[in-house]
């Protein structure tokens, strides 16, 4: 028994001592010190092999020999073998940890293969110049955006309900309440022109209705390159129903459809054109919907123009509703009011178009926007969130340097909306209460190296779709959390010019991101903050 024991000491302590975790060389990054360094551990591991078998083997015969001579000895020799089990199990689980911790920051550190590149974790940003920053810029700010807010609600109101008085309903779309969207809305706004996005739904004409095809529905046919992607079919009331012939059939005077009414059968057919379709399909085009709305648009404002002391026109022709209010005082408010379709009794929203001027795809197929699950999950995390807490500052503080670098260095393929995923991705995977105002420099460091490693492996997942870890209450469709992801770095991924340019973009800022907080920083603590930033910004 003693002999076993000591053999079971010596081999723990031959691990314990030969563990390649223990005693480290020096320089072990070389790459001749790293096969040697593997050629031991392999030596290594073959020594505790062949001891290990050597041990279950003179275990395994002096447990016959016990067994004949006392049942306690042989309870002894049984704890002595799995005690043995134990401390093997142990070494090789502490071998593995060892190793991960090892590899984990070589990870984190050798992001691009450029040299001089840099990590979120060599951007050191002084603790005063954020607070400042956060303090005179954001809080200021807020107030600024809520009579901005206030303001266009009121004039989005007068617009709409002009638009609705020019317009026939029998033969144009039906335009609902206006929702407002976006970071002004969603209390992170930081960065000049005053810009508030707003979207108003629209229906058919009477006596016609919308059909939905979706990406990920089974029979949709659309392309692998449109996902997030759908068509809106335009039908005529009833025409899909079988059995029914009122609309193809003359049933005479005192023939009456149970299904449909007298008026209905005798309503007036419409041709694609006319419901603003794709030409030669039934499918809605983005194209036609935003020549009407600027057209419905225009008509409105000059029926109310004579109640306003301002100027209105259309900042970019091709982009619907992409309206510049100014004032006499020489301020002025950018409002983008975009036409959209509500799938069916969802807070999702078929888009004609992007306010940040990304790549729209091409009829007939229209971006799915899901802007109303995300401020409600911005909503929700708000409620459970430390008082004060940091998660906006970091968001407005990214913004500001994506903001600043992109006048320096131009636009690339990074947008806001990549900036607020990756914060909302952040906040499912964090806890709340690392979310406090003192943790905002750890944050903002967390968010910048989600947004580096993103770009690497050239995948930013949307937030909502296919994402399991979204919470219940923010009630996002149940087709839409059962999806596979989709990539919002795809283009990166086609495209290797657009991903250098924006690699290099992302890097700039990283390296400006001390330089321009600070430069603003010396006009804010002096009170100069609205005249520095509508100037900068």
């Amino acid at each position: 028994m003693q002999g076993g024991i000591a053999r079971v000491c010596m081999v723990v302590a031959a691990a314990i001592l030969n563990h390649p975790s223990l005693f480290p060389q020096e320089n072990t990054t070389l790459p001749e010190q790293d096969e040697d360094l593997i050629a031991r551990m392999r030596e290594h591991e073959e020594r505790l092999e062949m001891e290990q078998a050597k041990l279950e083997k003179e275990l395994s015969q002096m447990d016959s020999k016990q067994e004949e001579t006392s049942s306690e000895e042989g309870y002894s020799w049984y704890f002595w073998s799995a005690l043995s089990f134990v401390i093997f199990l142990t070494i090789e689980m502490c071998r593995v940890d060892f190793t991960e911790a090892e590899i984990r920051p070589v990870e984190d550190e050798d992001v691009f293969s450029e040299t001089g590149s840099i990590t979120s974790r060599m951007m050191v940003l002084d603790k005063d110049i954020l607070s400042n920053f956060c303090d005179k810029c954001t809080y200021a700010a807020a107030h600024e955006n809520w009579r901005v807010r206030e303001f266009v609600e009121g004039f989005a109101d007068d617009l709409l309900e002009s638009l609705r008085s020019v317009c026939d309903r029998e033969v144009d779309m039906e335009v609902g309440d206006f929702v407002g969207i976006g970071s002004m809305f969603e209390s992170w706004k930081v960065c000049k022109p005053l810009m508030c996005d707003l979207i108003v739904p629209f229906s058919p004409p009477d006596l016609h209705s919308f059909q939905y095809h979706l990406w990920c529905s089974p029979s949709s046919n659309i392309p692998p390159d449109m996902q997030g992607c759908g068509k809106i079919k335009v039908t005529r009331f009833g025409e899909n129903e079988e059995g029914c012939l009122c609309g193809s059939a003359n049933l005479g005077e005192d023939m009456l459809c149970l299904l449909h009414s007298r008026n209905d059968a005798a309503g007036v057919s419409h041709s694609p054109d006319e419901l603003l379709c794709s030409k030669n399909t039934h499918f809605l085009a983005k194209d036609q919907v935003m020549r009407w709305f600027q057209i419905s648009v225009t008509k409105a404002w000059g029926r109310i123009s004579h109640k306003y002391d301002f100027e209105v026109t259309f900042r970019n022709l091709d982009a619907a509703g992409a309206l510049k209010i100014r004032f006499r005082s020489g301020k002025v408010i950018v409002m983008n009011i975009i036409p959209v379709v509500q799938l069916e009794d969802t807070d999702a929203y078929f888009v004609s178009h992007f306010p940040s001027g990304c790549d729209s795809c091409p009829d007939p197929y229209w971006p799915l926007s899901f802007a109303i699950y995300e401020r409600n999950l911005l909503k929700h995390f708000a409620k459970r969130l430390p008082q004060n807490s940091c998660h906006l500052h970091c968001l407005q503080i990214v913004t500001f340097l994506h903001r600043k670098q992109s006048g320096l260095t131009g636009k690339c393929a990074l947008t806001n909306y990549h900036l607020k995923t990756t914060l909302l991705h952040l906040l499912l995977s964090k806890k709340p209460s690392a979310w406090g105002a003192e943790s905002m420099e750890h944050r903002l460091q967390d968010v910048i190296g989600f947004l580096q490693r993103s770009l690497q492996e050239k995948r930013l997942n949307h937030v909502l779709i296919g994402n399991s870890k979204v919470p219940k209450e923010v009630r996002v469709p149940e087709m839409i959390r059962k999806v596979e992801p989709i990539n919002l770095f795809r283009s990166l991924v086609l495209q290797r010019e657009l991903y250098a340019a924006t690699v290099k973009h992302f890097q700039e800022m990283l390296r400006n991101a001390a330089v321009l907080l600070q430069e603003y920083t010396p006009h804010l603590s002096n009170g100069g903050l609205h005249h520095s930033l509508d100037e900068s910004l």
